[in-house]
């Protein structure tokens, strides 16, 4: 039986993720010429080109791209098999990429951050704030927190929790344009978007029949807080998470509207890469959270015992 050439395999993801096979060669401390001769080794074992070559460009091919992939779970594993083998004698320590919602990161993540870091102190959180989707593996995180629905995909998924929303204006809005009294009624109304949660809104009320709304509206952002200037100026609706408008229902700046029709909670997940080995620094921290992040929070959170059982994927 022939053994995979898994030095080619890493050569492969290195050239892939350096864009070049000088930059691959100065990153792993090769020479330029080794990195092209493993990478011909791999295209000759497989019978097929990866790479399109040209004197200023290097792109995958369409046999390539769904390789590379592949390439970079052979390394996380080998290297996820190197670091557990070294934890096992040692208290955890390194550090861990972590990436999660911008708005939800600074309410709720940072804080955990900072008790988490008191117990671990071998541990360095490299802490990445965003709400664009991003390429966990690619970009080399070891774990990302997500709101809302998962595409399927080969990554590790836990449902940890559902964060409650809620529908929210200012009270200046509602004097002029009315209250409404039924979701179908918000068809009428001025709806702001929130995109990290798209697709229609869903009302569910004891005795009555769904309600579905495709809102549509003046303005639509990928960050709920970009939304909070327009509505407390009383500009319009829109469906947001308690973490986001909770200040603002306390102080009377915004006030929920249908309070009898309960919009879902939207699922907050922790992802990790597909590969099951995992540092010990990565393994605390995938546990502090899951245990953090399932308890309430200030109304915007609720336990995972009042949603269905997810199990890793």
């Amino acid at each position: 039986m022939r053994l995979p050439d898994l030095e080619a395999w890493a050569i492969f993801a290195a050239v892939v993720d350096a864009r070049s096979f000088s930059g691959a060669a100065e990153q792993i401390g090769l020479s330029k010429a080794t990195v092209s001769k493993a990478v011909s080794r791999l295209e000759a074992q497989l019978g097929q080109s990866l790479f399109h070559r040209t004197s200023r460009r290097l792109a995958l091919t369409e046999a390539g791209r769904p390789l590379a992939e592949h390439a970079r779970r052979i390394v996380a594993e080998a290297r996820a098999a190197e670091e557990a083998a070294r934890d096992a004698a040692s208290t955890p320590a390194g550090s861990v990429r972590l990436a999660a919602p911008m708005s939800f990161g600074i309410a709720n993540v940072a804080p955990l951050i900072a008790d988490f870091l008191t117990l671990h102190p071998g541990i360095q959180i490299d802490l990445h704030l965003s709400d664009a989707r991003i390429d966990i593996v690619a970009e080399g995180f070891d774990v990302a927190l997500r709101i809302g629905d998962l595409a399927d995909s080969s990554l590790r998924a836990r449902r940890l929790c559902g964060i409650a929303t809620h529908i929210v204006a200012a009270p200046a809005y509602l004097a002029a344009a009315g209250t409404p009294q039924h979701p179908s009624e918000l068809s009428r109304h001025r709806i702001f978007g929130y995109s990290n949660v798209p697709g229609p809104w869903h009302f569910r009320k004891d005795g009555e029949p769904e309600v579905t709304l495709r809102p549509t509206g003046p303005l639509i952002a990928n960050s709920g807080d970009a939304l909070v200037p327009a509505l407390v100026a009383g500009l319009g609706i829109a469906r947001l998470p308690g973490f986001i408008v909770g200040p603002m229902m306390a102080d009377g700046r915004l006030v929920a509207i249908l309070p009898d029709w309960t919009p879902p909670p939207i699922g907050l997940h922790l992802l990790t890469p597909p590969s099951p080995l995992r540092p010990q620094r990565v393994e605390a921290l995938i546990a502090f959270l899951s245990q953090h992040l399932r308890d309430p929070c200030a109304g915007a959170v609720l336990p995972a015992s009042d949603l269905p059982v997810s199990l890793d994927a």
